[in-house]
């Protein structure tokens, strides 16, 4: 057998205050790697010697497992004191002991386990000074005693720790089981009173969310987060129990970088109604995550590292409001003053595919302008033909005829301001072409059938 000991990230006050469920989610994100793994006092215990294998070997997979740490873990992962985060040994109780060893920054001991010190095993820690004064200083000491005299004073359940931590005896564990919803709350240490409080509180959920969505090959898309009010009255106002907040992204994610900034920049409008004491954090919708294939070669010169383009629009929307940052959405209507609208960024990137229009190009496009007035511009004409800044303007393309307005009966009415051509109640006809002159360049241009009317409506890079 083979095990892994890594030390929780908590405190003991924490480790005290905090429910069994919440220490336990700590450890979501090792079952990535191994379906054996147990929290044992203030460290997770892994069971790797089936799993080293899979993952290339025992090198390659401690290699993986540091890299895999969550974020917000005190462990350093690129320095060598990371050594004092992690142990190993041939049992349960021997990785611990050795993870106790060198988080006290204790000698490694030539002999393991005969040479470990007392206190690494918990059975034996309230019996500490009667070991002393028995002349014991290590666990090979303790060992060498008659056990049933061992048994006697010490009781069975410190004879059966040495065993198990030997190896002699099997050491029943509670393995951690992966919830099948991520939905988890947390007793706050202190009373919230402001935002950044209430951000600061939030980070054991993250971490324990990242590990949920690792260990389950999944990306959250959105995200609740709720908040307990310590008051139920202020200045004679009745509050509500309970304030709530719901994060939404275009893309399934599962790193806490961009989750942070995002519930950063939410927060930051957030006023709290009262102190808070409790915090609980469910996911509403996830979605497996697409794996990247990593490319043998090296990133080239030009090839950055910077934010993504769907986080950087969530992240400033939430910073400047929805509506502040629009882009163009292309609608699946061939009418050319229909065919794009200006939608919010956020909105457009959360739309789910099978929501959007059928975008498959039309041959005709290339035709087309790249810009559109917002309103097509009555031409004057000189013997029945356009003109524009004063000169003729010569057909080169066209006609291309599109019809609309047939099935809506609001496009026969004329438009206030409107100044394109009303449409005829029977709907529109146009004629499209591709004109050019020497003052204006290369246009688009239409003529209205129902009035021979000539109208610019594009213009051509």
């Amino acid at each position: 057998m083979h095990w892994m000991a890594w030390r929780l990230p908590l405190g003991d006050e924490q480790l005290a205050n905090m429910s069994a469920s919440a220490i336990a989610a700590c450890g979501w994100w090792a079952l990535q790697f191994t379906p054996n793994v147990a929290v044992l006092d203030e460290a997770l215990l892994l069971d790797v010697q089936s799993a080293e294998r899979l993952w290339g070997g025992r090198a390659a997979l401690r290699r993986l497992l540091l890299e895999h740490v969550p974020q917000s873990s005190s462990v350093p992962h690129d320095c060598a004191d990371a050594r004092s985060h992690w142990a190993e040994g041939p049992t349960a109780l021997q990785a611990l002991a050795l993870l106790r060893l060198k988080h006290g920054g204790g000698p490694r001991p030539s002999q393991i386990p005969q040479g470990l010190p007392m206190h690494t095993l918990t059975a034996l820690r309230p019996h500490l000074t009667t070991l002393n004064n028995l002349g014991c200083r290590t666990l090979g000491d303790v060992r060498a005693l008659p056990r049933a005299g061992v048994a006697r004073r010490l009781g069975a359940q410190s004879l059966l720790a040495l065993d198990q931590l030997w190896g002699e005896r099997a050491c029943p564990l509670s393995w951690l089981e992966l919830p099948g919803h991520f939905d988890l709350e947390l007793e706050l240490p202190y009373i919230a009173a402001s935002s950044a409080d209430l951000l600061h509180a939030s980070e054991h959920l993250l971490t324990a969310l990242q590990g949920w969505l690792r260990a389950r090959h999944q990306g959250v898309l959105r995200l609740s987060m709720r908040w307990k009010h310590d008051l139920r009255r202020l200045d004679g106002v009745d509050l509500a129990p309970w304030g709530e907040m719901e994060l939404r992204t275009a893309e399934p994610l599962q790193e806490l970088s961009h989750l942070r900034r995002l519930l950063a920049e939410h927060m930051a409008h957030e006023r709290l109604a009262a102190p808070v004491n409790r915090l609980t954090m469910k996911t509403l919708e996830i979605q497996p995550v697409r794996q990247l294939n990593e490319s043998l070669l090296p990133k080239s010169a030009n090839e950055s590292d910077g934010e993504p383009w769907n986080q950087f629009v969530e992240r400033v929307s939430a910073r400047l409001g929805e509506d502040c940052l629009r882009v163009p959405t292309r609608q699946a209507d061939h009418r050319p003053e229909h065919m794009q609208i200006w939608q919010s960024a956020s909105h457009v990137m959360r739309l789910d595919a099978h929501r959007k229009a059928d975008m498959d190009a039309d041959p005709r496009a290339a035709l087309w302008p790249a810009w559109l007035l917002p309103a097509p511009e009555l031409l004057a004409t000189r013997q029945h033909r356009p003109c524009l800044r004063g000169q003729t303007l010569s057909l080169k393309a066209g006609p291309e005829r599109f019809e609309s307005g047939w099935w809506e009966a609001e496009d026969a009415l004329p438009k206030e301001g409107s100044i394109g051509p009303p449409a005829a109640p029977g709907g529109s006809k146009r004629e499209y072409f591709v004109a050019h002159n020497a003052a204006a360049g290369w246009v688009w241009i239409f003529r209205e059938t129902s009035t021979l009317d000539w109208y610019l409506h594009g213009f051509y890079g």
